[in-house]
Order: structure tokens, then C-alpha cells, then sequence
């Protein structure tokens, strides 16, 4: 059974520390790695007894990538881009939600059909393009213990109580480019409270 967040997280200084620790080790894995769908697979083999991650379509429509993922990708403004958004599961939790725009043109037909219809997690519908992930900013949404942490007095009313955990903990800006160094694919990843396994008591 995956114990992320089913029961609740103690506020106490160790509480926190466990928090952050989990936080930190994702962050780092995703920033050491070409492929966020294969952490994301090692995380469900470490804690989803055998669960395979699913790309679960959410149909918005299209979502216009902004002049700014324009840049980062190199296109011009009237090139025609492909937008997909998904979540990505492991069993019945949802660890994140996933903006992507991708150049269509530089995939072959057999990856946009399997884009369009089937739950494929991205990373895996193109790995033959031997891509490699540029990660253009991360950004901790739940930060459990302050910045100074180490070097501040450990009051204990402060870590009392239950931790209060968002429902977002953390987003990757990121843009994929394939062997040739031409980026095809612009993601906003945004990681949920589900990545954060409460220790066993």
C-alpha cells in the first residue's frame, strides 16, 4: 500500500525534515535525468508494487504556448504547435500534471498516433529520438522548513500539530531536444502532494 499522505504528517522538526528530504531527492532526480516519466517510473516501482506510470489525457483543447515558450523552443509565432496536457499516474494516484507543446513535424506518424491514442507517457512515445531534457527552471512550491533552517532555534510550538502539505509541491520547466539539437518539445510539470510518502510509524 503507498502511504502518501493517507495518514497525517506530524509537524514535528523530524516530520519536516523527512518532508523536505523526499522533496529534495525528487528534484535531484528529475535534474539528473533525460526522462521525467522514467523517475517517475522508478519512483512507482520503489512504492506502487508493480504499477506502470499512464499519461491520462485531460481534452482542454488547445492552450496557446506563450511568446516566452516560443523562444525556448526556437519557433516563430506562426508555427504550428501540437499542445498536449496529461496526468501522470501511478495505480490511483496522480503525481503530476503535465503541460506540453511539441513540434509535430519532428515526429514521426507512429509517435503523434500514439500521443492521440493511447495513454503513453510522452517521454516513452519518443524515446527513439535519444533526447536529452534541459531543464529551464524548478520551482519548490511546499518548502517544509525555512531556508535558514539549519542555523535557526528549534522553537517547540512551531513543530506541533500536523504538517500542512499543498496539493502542489513542485514544477519543472523543461524543453527536450532530440540528437540532432533541435528542441521539439516545450513541459510544465507540476508534481503533487502524492510524491511525498508518509514514513511508517
Amino acid at each position: 500500500m503507498i502511504l502518501a499522505l493517507v495518514v497525517p504528517w506530524p509537524a514535528s522538526y523530524v516530520g519536516r525534515l523527512e518532508a523536505w528530504s523526499q522533496l529534495a531527492q525528487l528534484n535531484a532526480d528529475l535534474l539528473s535525468h533525460d526522462s521525467a516519466t522514467a523517475t517517475l517510473q522508478a519512483w512507482c516501482d520503489l512504492h506502487g508494487q508493480g504499477q506502470r506510470i499512464l499519461a491520462r489525457r485531460i481534452r482542454t483543447g488547445l492552450k496557446d504556448a506563450s511568446p516566452e515558450d516560443r523562444k525556448a523552443l526556437g519557433v516563430g509565432p506562426d508555427e504550428p504547435l501540437a499542445y498536449r496536457r496529461v496526468q501522470l499516474t501511478c495505480g490511483d494516484l496522480v503525481l503530476s500534471e503535465a503541460d506540453n507543446w511539441y513540434r509535430p513535424g519532428l515526429l514521426s506518424p507512429e509517435m503523434k498516433r500514439a500521443l492521440e491514442e493511447t495513454e503513453t507517457p510522452f517521454g516513452v512515445v519518443v524515446r527513439p529520438l535519444n533526447f536529452r531534457r534541459r531543464t529551464l527552471s524548478t520551482t519548490y512550491l511546499f518548502r517544509p522548513l525555512p531556508g535558514n533552517w539549519e542555523e535557526t532555534p528549534r522553537p517547540i510550538q512551531v513543530y506541533r500539530g500536523e504538517l500542512a502539505v499543498p496539493k502542489d509541491v513542485l514544477q519543472h520547466r523543461a524543453v527536450l531536444v532530440n540528437a540532432e539539437g533541435m528542441a521539439f518539445s516545450l513541459v510544465i510539470e507540476t508534481y503533487s502532494d502524492a510524491v511525498l510518502v508518509r514514513p511508517r510509524p
